[in-house]
């Protein structure tokens, strides 16, 4: 275990210019960009599933491939929890004690780095490797999720960075060794075990 990070020193001036520009935004934008970033991620559970959908009507193996997306996703979460208990970063609403649209965290749920951060850009990657035009489509998704969690005051602006490059990462070590011939090996696997209708080619 390293000594605690204190985010402050590095952006927080930025994330307090954030955070007062929150304050004095519209109500209906602080409403819009808080419920994104409390419910965003549904968005691409709903893309992961899309994604597999389509899948289907190509073969087996682009179907592992998509299957493959939320597991890079729940890895990218993992991940990042390990690095919160290795940093122990505060919130900034604890060490800067500012006001901010979302409820300050209790001490202890660490802040470094992101995890919302970390899952959006996870699936957004991975969902490259299923779909282009849905993963673009989470990509630009990822960011404003990673956006919102400063603007609501959850995160440093460093949270949020870190965050998309752990998921990013992550999901790119899960997803490169299906490009490289896994899938197809790994599809006929699991079309001799139950989770067969999964890779089943839609009509």
């Amino acid at each position: 275990m390293i000594a605690a990070l204190d985010g402050s020193r590095v952006d927080g001036p930025a994330y307090t210019d954030v955070v007062d520009l929150a304050r004095h935004a519209p109500v209906w934008l602080d409403d819009a960009v808080s419920a994104w970033s409390t419910y965003g991620l549904a968005l691409f559970a709903v893309l992961m599933a899309v994604g597999w959908w389509h899948a289907r009507r190509a073969d087996a193996a682009a179907a592992v491939t998509a299957l493959a997306v939320p597991f890079a996703a729940v890895a990218a979460y993992g991940v990042d929890a390990a690095l919160k208990l290795l940093v122990r970063e505060e919130r900034p609403c604890q060490s800067l004690r500012v006001s901010t649209l979302e409820a300050c965290p209790a001490p202890g749920d660490w802040s470094f780095p992101s995890n919302h951060a970390a899952i959006a850009a996870a699936a957004a990657v991975a969902l490259l490797f299923a779909s282009r035009r849905l993963g673009a489509l989470a990509v630009v998704a990822a960011c404003a999720m990673a956006f919102s969690r400063v603007w609501v005051g959850a995160h440093y602006p460093h949270d949020a960075v870190a965050g998309l490059v752990v998921g990013a990462v992550t999901a790119l070590l899960a997803m490169v060794p299906l490009r490289r011939g896994h899938a197809e090996a790994l599809a006929g696997r699991l079309a001799a075990t139950p989770l067969r209708p999964l890779l089943a080619v839609a009509p």
